[in-house]
């Protein structure tokens, strides 16, 4: 079984399709994990650099190392990335290749939806974290925060039938419920553990603007795009532009996106 389910292809299609809203969500993410000055930090799913690189503003921290299971986005990670305490590689979330509690800190944003056995994932970032470190990761509420998404499966289930099956997968990914992330935690043997959310804005310039990443290769989205007839994407982009402009004139647009997050302590 593959470690991610994710459609990966390319780190500037990524950029356009979630890594510059990763940007956004990155720094309350950070705040909220609450993580001890200094030491080491790992990035579990890393993508293009998002959290890494938030927490290299901080000159606390001795150490950040980024690992994902795409080749692709590491590169474009690798190419981006100016701190020499931050290191990205090839890796799965399942199989870390560190010695126990090599880390002082784990963290993980927006992956572990897209990682089939996340419990497996949430063991090995315990694993590799020492005593008395902290745990976190951060996912959409792909169900009742995330606007964009919503426009998207909401409108285009409305005109094709294949939509609603996808529709229907993406609501119910696991750990979009309340209190599913918190309940993971607490099987993975971590203490003290917090869950609650985080909100950012999805600004978009134009209808162009939120369409062009589904034309990509990047996302659940575009992977589902790509697969359809040019006739059933003409009437799904069409719906999706009625819903965008909502009887306005095209320009820009502004959406909630909120993300469910967690923290815990491994045990002393």
């Amino acid at each position: 079984m593959s470690s991610s389910t994710f459609n990966a292809s390319h780190g500037d299609g990524y950029e356009l399709q979630m890594g510059r809203w990763s940007r956004r969500l990155a720094p309350r993410f950070v705040e909220f994990a609450g993580l001890s000055a200094g030491g080491k930090v790992l990035d579990v799913g890393s993508g293009t650099g998002a959290l890494s690189f938030e927490l290299a503003s901080n000159p606390a921290f001795g150490a950040i190392q980024g690992v994902d299971f795409s080749p692709a986005y590491v590169a474009h990670a690798d190419r981006n990335n100016h701190d020499p305490r931050v290191r990205f590689q090839i890796g799965d979330a399942c199989a870390l290749e560190f010695a126990d509690a090599s880390f002082d800190h784990a963290l993980s944003m927006l992956v572990l939806q897209f990682v089939p056995r996340f419990d497996v994932a949430i063991s090995e970032m315990r694993r590799v974290t020492r005593p008395g470190g902290t745990v976190a990761a951060a996912v959409w509420d792909t169900r009742g925060g995330f606007v964009a998404y919503r426009m998207f499966f909401d409108t285009a289930a409305m005109v094709e039938p294949s939509a609603g099956e996808l529709r229907k997968r993406v609501y119910i990914r696991p750990l979009s419920r309340p209190g599913e992330l918190a309940e993971a935690w607490r099987r993975a043997g971590l203490r003290d553990v917090v869950q609650d959310m985080r909100t950012i804005r999805m600004d978009f310039s134009s209808f162009a603007d939120f369409w062009a990443p589904n034309e990509g290769k990047d996302g659940p989205i575009a992977e589902y795009v790509a697969k359809l007839a040019p006739e059933v994407t003409t009437r799904i982009r069409s719906a999706v532009q009625g819903a965008y402009l909502d009887g306005e004139p095209d320009g820009p647009r502004s959406y909630a996106a909120t993300a469910w997050v967690v923290r815990g302590t491994v045990p002393r």
